[in-house]
């Protein structure tokens, strides 16, 4: 068993997180997640209103007793969510810990710390994850280019990006983008980080909440399989590459406003995909570790495997690379 200061600050067995996911971060994957040790993640804006989340918090505690935490994603808009309603709801649960992700947290990192719940925020940058620590956040996970969803505008890989935050953040720091074996853990641990933070490779698990079609194109799919689309209005996403994206990137290599693409990105027509099957419906968010995807696991398969493998490199491998060189 690899023993962190993350999995002892968090109360886990294992150094894995599944990190918020909007449609995936439900009761029906989070609970599993936990069952095998790991961190698992609700997406609190996955449900309609703070009121479900209250239920969804419930129905994961009927599925397990073990450790498992809220994602409150912040992002700028015109008519945002009711965050203060949705953290009410986290605090009234008694969640115990919050990734927290996007713009300006500090407000809900503040109020969370007041009533003794952990924070982790999710930051694509250095710069970024130390003025999260100057907030009093318990951890950092940071996400290198590979990583699905927002991946910020540095295009800093993670090879580097991980051990430049672990140079000089103080709390325990998660790596995140591009991990989904245990390969990826041992090399987390080897550059600074005290565990993974994993999105895509949950989903490709067979609790997952979505349709067996994406998993499919998850296997089936290999590194070179999304895209970047939004950068011409610096606000990039990595998503899986369809019919969708490719035209997402065509509209904006012609110079289009957002407001052109705006109906091909629709969250709810990326929900709809998902529900019915069709990869092709809408844009759906997928980073460059599906190159590394080969199978539909169980959670629990899955979690074993990776934290064996990565024992396996750390012991083995690397061990009698010492062990040649004495």
């Amino acid at each position: 068993m690899i023993k962190t200061r993350f999995t002892e600050t968090f109360g886990i067995d294992h150094p894995i997180v599944q990190g918020g996911m909007m449609w995936v971060g439900t009761a029906d994957l989070v609970a599993p997640v936990a069952n095998a040790g790991a961190l698992g993640m609700l997406t609190a804006l996955t449900q309609p209103t703070p009121e479900a989340l209250t239920h969804e918090i419930a129905r994961t505690r009927e599925m397990t007793d073990r450790p498992f935490g809220v994602n409150l994603t912040i992002l700028p808009s015109i008519n945002p969510p009711p965050y203060a309603e949705y953290r009410a709801a986290i605090i009234e649960a008694g969640i115990g810990v919050v990734e927290t992700a996007g713009h300006r947290p500090q407000e809900h990192v503040e109020h969370f710390k007041a009533h003794g719940i952990k924070v982790i925020h999710k930051c694509t940058a250095v710069r970024h994850a130390l003025s999260a620590e100057r907030m009093g956040v318990d951890a950092i996970s940071i996400d290198g280019f590979e990583c699905a969803g927002h991946p910020g505008e540095d295009d800093i890989p993670g090879l580097v990006l991980i051990p430049a935050a672990a140079d000089v953040v103080k709390v325990p720091l998660i790596a995140s983008g591009g991990f989904g074996d245990g390969r990826g853990l041992a090399a987390a641990l080897a550059l600074g980080a005290e565990g993974i933070n994993m999105g895509t490779r949950f989903c490709a698990t067979q609790e997952a909440p979505l349709h067996a079609n994406f998993k499919q194109a998850m296997v089936e799919a290999d590194e070179r399989a999304t895209d970047i689309i939004f950068r011409t209005y610096r606000n990039s996403a990595r998503v899986a590459r369809n019919a969708i994206s490719q035209e997402v990137l065509r509209l904006e290599a012609e110079g289009r406003p957002f407001a052109d693409v705006a109906h091909l990105v629709k969250g709810a027509r990326g929900h709809e995909g998902l529900v019915s099957g069709d990869i092709d419906h809408g844009i759906w968010t997928a980073g460059t570790v599906v190159g590394l995807i080969h199978d539909v696991p169980t959670v629990k398969d899955l979690v074993e495997r990776i934290v064996a493998e990565a024992e396996a490199v750390i012991r083995d491998r690397l061990g009698r690379m010492l062990d040649a060189r004495s």
